[in-house]
């Protein structure tokens, strides 16, 4: 859909106005029902967000590729590549947020979404006020400026300010979510959280979410941060109440 004003080269470049400097964001909107994404599209224009619409999952993933965007939204029930493989291949390139949409009731498609790489859901039916506090949650969590201190536990620095992992000198990839779980739980390090209270860190307490969205979630962070997953160093399980940051790692 055509911007309504200049349109920067990639999101989260500025551009004058009026003598002041403002930022646009981009939102790729996956949408194969014209009618939900030209509400969506609208609603979000409507609050400052700049809003291009992909029919299908083969032109979702180049119209990623070429526009850049700051946020998915996106339908897992696509005609042919469907949500999940979208959601695949994006996180082999990208950390991007991704708000998925599913109409469909049952657990497991939310949670695969949630473990390959999503960072958030809605259920259609949907308000656009819900959609919308979404979609700046994600964006606010994922770009907002931060001022907690940087870590530097063992061979790892986490750096809140740039969002950023390293391990050994090297950059380590992180989604949102798993950034915030990680940097909750390496702030704390040595404190025993139990799933609930994980869950309502990460995904808030007005979310309704399984308890495997977080084993999911530790999971993803356990392999990329752990040299041996299986017997973890960094993220521990304590048996029967939940999990931990090594205080000694």
């Amino acid at each position: 859909m055509p911007a309504k004003h200049p349109v920067p080269a990639s999101h989260g470049e500025r551009w004058p106005d009026t003598g002041r400097e403002r930022l646009i964001q981009r939102i790729l909107i996956v949408e194969d029902d014209a009618r939900i994404a030209d509400l969506i599209s609208k609603n979000l224009e409507a609050v400052g967000y700049e809003c291009h619409r992909s029919p299908d999952g083969g032109r979702a993933l180049a119209d990623f590729a070429r526009l850049k965007p700051a946020l998915l939204v996106l339908d897992l029930g696509l005609p042919g590549m469907d949500g999940l493989e979208v959601t695949r291949r994006v996180r082999k390139e990208s950390d991007v947020p991704i708000l998925m949409v599913t109409a469909r009731s049952g657990e497991s498609d939310k949670l695969l979404g949630l473990e390959l790489g999503a960072d958030d859901y809605i259920t259609k039916p949907f308000s656009t006020a819900e959609l919308t506090a979404r979609v700046r949650a994600l964006l606010r969590r994922s770009t907002g400026t931060v001022t907690e201190r940087v870590l530097e536990i063992g061979a790892l620095r986490i750096d809140p300010g740039r969002r950023s992992l390293e391990r050994e000198g090297s950059g380590v990839p992180l989604t949102t979510l798993e950034f915030d779980l990680l940097y909750f739980l390496a702030s704390r390090a040595g404190r025993v959280f139990s799933r609930e209270a994980l869950m309502e860190h990460v995904w808030g307490s007005d979310r309704v979410v399984d308890d495997r969205s977080i084993d999911s979630l530790i999971s993803r962070v356990r392999r990329k941060l752990e040299t041996d997953p299986s017997n973890p160093r960094y993220l521990q399980t304590v048996w029967g109440a939940g999990y931990r940051f090594a205080d000694t790692a």
